[in-house]
């Protein structure tokens, strides 16, 4: 069998020894898969090569988002793939209906970036609100004027955070916000139970509520029908003047043109999260240099801890395919009816 890990490039292996999700580590999956009389390719290729690979390819392991995307085209050619794993969450860059058509099944490693994710969260809530970028990048510029920083600074207590979606990572961010005594909102498809509510402290509200009552946002939803270009001009527009949109949670949420739009006039205060599209973000993406940001690249879930939690859910997935066990279901986004 022949494994294709699609995974991120690393010249200086030496130089990162805890990145395990990287070309040169292959997720430490060499040794255990060739004691079993398989091969293992590591690549960061996008291209033609990767397809070349793919040809016969059994399993297909790749990050989210980046480097493959796995459309209808390769799919259709990768003749002998079977499985296809997201080593993290997010398979968003996969195309799950033309896996499943032709005999495929698409897992992730749920859960594996959840904590990592709440954490990134609530740091990017606390930089927009406390104008910690401008008041840095005072630092790296050799100036001193406090005033200029403090302006825009606020304190978080007493805010109003509207979260929405309240899945794990959701729940998270608002059990590491209950310290903060802030009023926090939530909208989610399912509402959770009146114990649930109390236990994370946050309220349920409708959407256009919690947009326009909120002073900060915090999308932590899929992208799914319905939430592309959530936050589009009129929903911008519709939230408190000088508000901050958190969004770690897709780019394509977000009117990338919109938010420069809002940042630019001041309509919001800020905007801030480390998810783009596309992905990787070009040099002359829109977000890049708008004022008001403290945009980071998409890494909030790759925490060296993470890692380690991903290797080890890839791993299990590989070893159930191996062993023609069932992948347990909490893995599976898709698979072949029947």
């Amino acid at each position: 069998m022949k494994v294709v890990a699609v995974l991120f490039p690393d010249e200086h292996p030496d130089r990162h020894p805890d990145v395990v999700a990287s070309a040169a580590r292959g997720l430490d999956l060499c040794e255990r898969l060739e004691q079993a009389g398989h091969q293992l390719v590591t690549t960061s290729a996008t291209g033609e090569e990767l397809d070349e690979l793919l040809a016969d390819t059994e399993v297909l392991v790749t990050t989210p988002f980046w480097p493959v995307y796995l459309g209808r085209d390769r799919v259709e050619a990768a003749k002998e793939l079977k499985l296809v794993i997201t080593a993290g969450v997010g398979s968003d860059h996969v195309d799950s209906e033309a896996a499943t058509e032709h005999g495929i099944t698409v897992a992730e490693v749920t859960g594996s970036n959840v904590v990592s994710v709440a954490e990134h969260n609530v740091l990017q809530i606390l930089a927009l609100v406390r104008n910690f970028v401008p008041a840095y990048e005072q630092v790296a510029e050799g100036r001193w004027d406090v005033a200029d920083a403090a302006q825009e600074a606020h304190d978080l207590e007493g805010k109003t955070v509207g979260i929405i979606g309240l899945g794990a990572i959701g729940a998270r961010t608002a059990l590491r916000l209950r310290p903060f005594d802030v009023t926090m909102l939530y909208h989610a498809r399912h509402r959770r139970s009146p114990a649930e509510e109390a236990t994370l402290g946050v309220r349920y509200a409708r959407l256009d509520d919690l947009i326009a009552e909120s002073d900060v946002v915090c999308a932590a939803l899929p992208l799914m029908p319905g939430s592309s270009a959530l936050f589009d001009g009129d929903r911008l527009a519709a939230m408190k003047p000088g508000a901050w949109l958190v969004n770690t949670a897709r780019g394509a949420i977000a009117d990338a043109e919109a938010v420069r739009e809002a940042c630019t006039s001041g309509r919001l205060a800020g905007y801030a999260g480390d998810t783009w599209y596309p992905q990787p973000a070009p040099a002359d993406h829109p977000w890049r240099d708008m004022p008001r940001h403290a945009m980071t690249i998409h890494y909030s879930g790759m925490t060296v801890e993470a890692q380690r939690r991903i290797a080890d859910g890839v791993r299990e997935i590989l070893d159930a395919h191996l062993d023609g066990e069932p992948i347990p279901e909490d893995y599976v986004v898709a698979a072949p009816r029947g």
